[in-house]
């Protein structure tokens, strides 16, 4: 089994930013792959960006390129999403998930999720 927990999350004004923590435990031995996932209110949840836990390459949606980065620390128990310049519309929960396999968009591709955290954009 896995855990996986999130923190992190506030309210900021536009432009502001923040970093995510998403933190592992339980049977964390292996490469992981890590993805971030972003769900706004009454809308699906989406895939914001994902670390691969061999080698640490990274994938980033087309909405959030130049403005989040995905980093890691611990031997890759912790991983944050940077965020920064955020916009209104970034508003919503933000969840980290560890894939069944490849890093993937796909929410079904994912196995262990976390509780998420809030994050709210507004003046």
């Amino acid at each position: 089994q896995v855990q996986l927990v999130e923190s992190g999350g506030d309210l900021v004004q536009p432009g502001g930013s923040l970093r995510l923590s998403c933190v592992a435990s339980g049977d964390t031995s292996g490469h992981y792959n890590i993805g971030w996932f972003h769900q706004a209110p009454g809308k699906e949840r989406e895939g914001v960006g994902c670390m691969s836990g061999s080698g640490g390459r990274t994938f980033l949606a087309d909405s959030v390129k130049g403005r989040f980065t995905i980093i890691s620390e611990n031997g890759a128990n912790t991983v944050y999403l940077q965020m920064s310049d955020l916009k209104p519309e970034d508003t919503g929960v933000y969840y980290c998930a560890r894939a069944r396999a490849k890093c993937s968009w796909a929410p079904w591709e994912y196995e262990y999720w976390g509780q998420g955290t809030q994050v709210t954009v507004s003046p």
